[in-house]
């Protein structure tokens, strides 16, 4: 089984850059090159009676575009949606370690 997950390993770490980076897009005289957060995760297992299994997973999200303007240099245009998206949890889980540390803190 081990063998396996190693197998998958080696043939998702060499797509990690075009999974995070996508293909130049022209519209309008404008590229656009999308960029996404992305990561994996695959696992696998077995018993004392050889049976087994595995299973695995992703996530990609948008987090914004790299845009070149007729005449401009490459700038990056994030997605707010996306990131409003990912902080919210993120701050929530920062105001709530803050909260319990300072109520330690107060003991």
């Amino acid at each position: 089984m081990a063998n396996i997950v190693t197998q998958i390993a080696d043939k998702v770490r060499p797509i990690g850059i075009t999974t995070n980076y996508g293909d130049p897009v022209d519209v309008q005289g404008t590229t656009l090159i999308p960029v996404s957060l992305a990561w994996f995760g695959f696992g696998g297992g077995s018993d004392s009676d050889e049976n087994g299994g595995g299973g695995g997973g992703g996530v990609s999200i948008p987090v914004g575009a790299y845009v070149k303007r007729d005449g401009q240099d490459l700038v990056f245009e994030p997605n707010l949606i996306a990131l409003v998206a990912v902080s919210v949890p993120m701050v929530w889980t920062a105001g709530t370690v803050l909260r319990k540390l300072i109520r330690a803190l107060k003991k």
